[in-house]
């Protein structure tokens, strides 16, 4: 009788390898990395990492695509958990501010790696991102009081990422302000400017070393 696959093994297996193989992509680069080194990382040897993946370029197009696509899962559950689009922009900024604290390895995958794939999956990756910018741009164009299509709402949706999508660089894990205290600011500072921005409670920011 042929062996029945247990699919939780199976898929805990493959998530263990996809989440090794991000560690070493955001340390070292998708070039810089060995399908060896991935295979060591994970414990296994390179016949079964060949299993569960068809190549390293398989590797970081599971990566990326499944990051972005949890991504846009978020947004959809966000737009029909809000219809008010102040409260629903507030959750998609703490929500996308809590998924990159849990998944900066493949959130530098996507941003740094995407560029080695083929077109073909470069595009389809590229077409999810679209519709998560389109959903922040029209939810920010209803917050404004204008259309849907609004000429503001993708460039305003393009400079709240350029603030939320590059913390993973210098937030320090273990530092003075966490994922969830930036994503409040970033709020504040969005929706009133510099000078609505506040310490969060409990939260002591150091003072700037004098040069």
């Amino acid at each position: 009788m042929a062996r029945v696959r247990d699919p939780a093994g199976y898929d805990g297996q493959r998530e263990m390898i996809l989440s090794h193989a991000a560690q070493l992509f955001a340390q070292r680069g998708y070039a810089g990395t060995s399908m060896n080194e991935v295979a060591a990382a994970c414990g296994v040897s390179k016949a079964t990492l060949y299993h569960y993946v068809i190549d390293k370029h398989d590797l970081a197009v599971r990566i990326a695509e499944e990051h972005v696509l949890r991504l846009e899962a978020l947004v959809n559950d966000t737009l029909q958990a809000h219809a008010d689009p102040e409260q629903r922009l507030h959750a998609l900024i703490r929500g996308f501010g809590q998924e990159y604290a849990q998944a900066q390895n493949a959130h530098r995958v996507l941003t740094e790696d995407v560029r080695f794939l083929r077109e073909e999956d470069q595009q389809r990756i590229l077409d999810v991102e679209r519709r998560v910018v389109a959903a922040f741009a029209q939810t920010i164009a209803q917050v404004r009081g204008e259309p849907a299509d609004s000429a503001l709402g993708k460039p305003l949706a393009m400079l709240l990422f350029g603030m939320i999508n590059w913390t993973f660089t210098w937030l320090k894990p273990g530092g003075t302000l966490d994922h969830d205290a930036i994503g409040t600011m970033v709020s504040q500072l969005f929706f009133g400017g510099v000078r609505a921005v506040s310490v969060p409670d409990g939260k002591k920011p150091r003072k700037a070393r004098q040069a």
